[in-house]
């Protein structure tokens, strides 16, 4: 399985970028799909997930900015990110979930300048 990441970037505080992850798989074969990031010089961390039944998580440190979605026509999952901050910047990484093993993407650069 392999995970397809885009849509990272530059972007000054208080933009927005939209992040895309692309499994080779339908996006229907994990229990759980979701982004995580790391920051540097610190542990990745979740940042949002979205379950096969559609229920999801937020960290509080991204609650009403972010919004986690799928798009079952394209095989997409996302990530709107909103109202950016500098604490924001990270290296943000897709993740897939099921039974058979865990995957990543490759990752994406995300830099929330101040």
């Amino acid at each position: 399985v392999q995970l397809v990441e885009s849509g990272g970037g530059l972007v000054q505080t208080g933009g927005s970028l939209r992040l895309s992850c692309a499994p080779s798989t339908s996006i229907f074969n994990f229990n759980n799909m979701g982004w995580y990031r790391q920051p540097p010089g610190r542990e990745r961390e979740l940042v949002a997930r979205v379950s096969l039944g559609g229920v999801t998580y937020y960290a509080d440190s991204v609650k009403g900015r972010f919004t986690i979605s799928r798009d079952s026509a394209k095989n997409t999952m996302y990530l709107q990110m909103d109202n950016l901050k500098p604490d924001d910047t990270a290296v943000y990484y897709c993740d897939a979930a099921r039974t058979s093993g865990h995957y990543w993407g490759q990752g994406t650069q995300v830099t929330v300048s101040s």
